[in-house]
């Protein structure tokens, strides 16, 4: 959720709750000048009290975990002491859980992209946070793209999240999640998890549902494979052909390229897609 208002962000924990969702997190960390304006995201790092008020809130509204998802800090601030003085005010409202981008966010001059790649990503101070708040529990987010890297992370911290690097390849997902732990439960292929899918996006579409909202992340599944233009090309404008539609685009990438081998494309190839993500 975003948002600095506790009675609005309440009434959404409590949708998220009657929803089936398993915990709710407030947006602390998108740079975005809209976001800004709307007093949600990074701006309100310079505001731990209005947080902290936020997520009591939440929880009174709730059953469920409240968590955070924030930066290192804001334009001037210093990581070394408004991060920990954030968590601080922040877990005294009962946040235990802190999804922490290992960067900090300029709001004055730079855009939401230039944003995901400056200042430099500083894993030490997450690290060092953990330390400073040991019952706490810390996820570090930013430039983890593999199970290598995500497996570095692990060693100093308690949990790994990947966003803008599913975003362009939602496969790596499952990938990491069978290289950390190779009995992970989840769908043997690419075609396979579609199919699961595919009950989803027909009882929405049913309701009304633009399917692009549906498959918007999906443009990148079959990166460097054969096929991948066309299936980014139906993920982007799904409505042109459908849930069958989609599928039987699918099962052509996968008939060209099975998982686990085949005919896949080398990375420099250009297929794939960018995509933003908070």
């Amino acid at each position: 959720l975003g948002g600095a208002e506790p009675a609005a962000l309440a009434r959404g924990a409590e949708l998220g709750a009657a929803a089936g969702y398993d915990e709710i997190n407030l947006n602390v960390g998108c740079p975005s000048p809209r976001a800004s304006a709307g007093r949600f995201g990074a701006c309100l790092m310079r505001a731990p009290e209005r947080v902290a008020e936020c997520v009591a809130a939440m929880r009174a509204a709730a059953p469920l975990p409240v968590t955070v998802k924030c930066r290192l800090g804001v334009d001037d601030q210093d990581p070394e002491t408004a991060l920990p003085a954030f968590v601080a005010a922040v877990a005294a409202a009962g946040c235990r859980t802190f999804y922490v981008h290992a960067r900090k966010a300029w709001l004055a001059g730079v855009s939401p992209k230039r944003n995901r790649s400056l200042p430099p990503l500083d894993y030490g101070r997450v690290r060092r946070l953990k330390a400073e708040f040991p019952a706490l529990e810390i996820v570090v987010n930013g430039g983890i793209g593999g199970a290598a890297a995500a497996r570095a992370r692990l060693a100093e911290v308690d949990g790994v999240m990947l966003g803008r690097a599913v975003c362009d390849d939602p496969w790596r997902l499952r990938a990491v999640a069978r290289a950390l732990d190779p009995a992970a439960p989840g769908p043997a292929g690419r075609l396979a998890a579609l199919e699961a899918f595919r009950p989803y996006l027909e009882a929405q579409a049913a309701r009304g549902v633009p399917l692009a909202r549906m498959t918007r992340r999906l443009g990148g599944l079959f990166r460097g494979r054969v096929g991948a233009k066309e299936w980014r090309r139906l993920a982007a404008r799904p409505e042109d052909a459908g849930p069958a539609g989609l599928l039987a685009a699918a099962r052509r990438c996968a008939a060209a390229a099975p998982d686990g081998g085949g005919a896949a494309r080398p990375a420099c190839s250009g297929i794939g897609m960018r995509a933003a993500s908070g």
